[in-house]
């Protein structure tokens, strides 16, 4: 299940050949604007499920644009909708509604939906307890505010999108959207994707560009955003940082990018009717308003601000949350040839669940919560309470520049590392 959800969520995709325009009651609203928690590059919203005594119950959503609906046991039961599993999933009837802010959200067209029997399946490292689909987004005109953390989801027509706009190829069964791309001087096809909460392209894309570009920062370890579910391949993760990507009509500069997992990207291109070779994540486009219109297969993109904000600037562990609400360790990054914090018996060993930071708690945190704490100035200390065995010690590390030259290295230095 923690092997990436979108991957069980297409495979329970119902074909559907044509948008379904939702009709709403002339008392409701056309369109509600709700707050955006982004929770390591995830949009999480507050929606209000169905409960059988009629009343609602809010709980938070992970707007993800994936294809299908899925939600926790614990919000199944609320719902009161019985689940059957068989040897790899659990599924169950969709409720009839969700409600975002004061609008309804029928999901008539959602044929089945996947439970997750374990909390932290619905999004791993996350609190969020249900999904909205891109099958159901793609009924409405929708604004991600990214840097006012703001989404606003209305009827078709309603919106009145700004910024400068690109045609994009939506597939007819998923919802996806597919924007033609380049990379330097290789053109490419990127789904936009806010899911993952950083990019990624193909394994022989990737390849071909770390070959062709020595020059560009590279490592191996999901740190940061690149530390998405906690699988254990995200230790030997490649990452990259590309100079420049153009998405659609934008031009995006120092643009990370994971080399996606082979057994993902063998699934995506049996599924997936588009033509893509890569995903543009969350953690690229913090700066930008992103408008869908869905009818006319049009994205929007409105600057919304100027900043290089740091994304790489943390501590170098590879985590993943578990069922119990504690973060284990997976592994340790290097940096410059070494370990990137002190290993082995007196310090940091794959295995070791990660108590506090800081003196901070992180039981029941998020991952976007941990890594927060994570983060910093390069060269920060911070000193990680952590639990082996029965046994609790501390271990101070430091924050290091990840993905990027150290802060003061001059060019001659620069030249003489290469």
């Amino acid at each position: 299940m923690r092997l990436v959800a979108f991957s069980l969520a297409l495979a329970l995709t119902p074909a559907l050949s044509a948008f379904d325009t939702p009709k709403t009651p002339a008392s409701e609203p056309k369109s509600v604007t709700v707050p955006i928690t982004l929770d390591h590059n995830r949009i999480i919203i507050e929606v209000g499920l169905p409960l059988p005594d009629g009343s609602t119950q809010s709980v938070h959503a992970w707007v993800n644009g994936i294809p299908s609906l899925y939600f926790s046991k614990r919000a199944a039961d609320l719902m009161g909708l019985s689940s059957s599993c068989d040897a790899k999933t659990c599924t169950a009837p969709p409720p009839r509604e969700l409600r975002v802010g004061g609008m309804r959200i029928p999901l008539a067209q959602i044929k089945s939906a996947m439970v997750a029997l374990r909390f932290s399946d619905v999004s791993p490292g996350t609190d969020a307890e249900i999904n909205l689909p891109a099958t159901v987004l793609r009924n409405y005109d929708i604004l991600i505010d990214l840097p006012n953390r703001e989404l606003t989801i209305a009827q078709p027509g309603t919106l009145k999108f700004k910024g400068v706009s690109a045609k994009a190829r939506i597939s007819a069964d998923t919802g996806l959207i597919d924007i033609p791309s380049q990379i330097e001087n290789k053109k490419c096809d990127l789904l936009l994707a806010l899911w993952p909460s950083m990019s990624f392209l193909f394994p022989e894309l990737f390849a071909s560009l770390a070959d062709e570009h020595a020059d560009w920062p590279e490592m191996t370890g999901a740190v940061g955003p690149a530390n998405l579910w906690g699988t254990p391949g995200e230790v030997n993760w490649k990452l990259m940082r590309a100079d420049r990507v153009h998405f659609g009509p934008l031009f995006l500069t120092n643009v990370a990018f994971a080399q996606e997992p082979m057994e993902n990207t063998s699934f995506l291109e049996k599924r997936i009717d588009l033509p893509v070779t890569g995903l543009l994540g969350t953690e690229a486009l913090t700066n930008y308003r992103i408008g869908l219109d869905y009818a006319h297969s049009t994205v929007y993109f409105d600057i919304g601000r100027l900043a290089n904000l740091p994304d790489f600037d943390v501590v170098g562990l590879i985590l993943r949350a578990e069922n119990d609400g504690r973060f284990s360790i997976l592994g340790v990054a290097d940096y410059e040839g070494k370990p990137s914090v002190p290993v082995g018996a007196d310090g940091i060993q794959a295995g070791d669940h990660l108590v506090a930071v800081d003196g901070n708690p992180v039981a029941n945190f998020t991952m976007g919560q941990v890594w927060a704490l994570l983060q910093g100035s390069p060269g920060q200390e911070r000193t990680l309470t952590l639990e082996r065995g029965a046994k609790e010690f501390t271990v101070v590390v430091h924050v290091e520049h990840f993905l990027g030259e150290e802060p003061g290295r001059d060019e001659s230095k620069r030249k003489a590392d290469k």
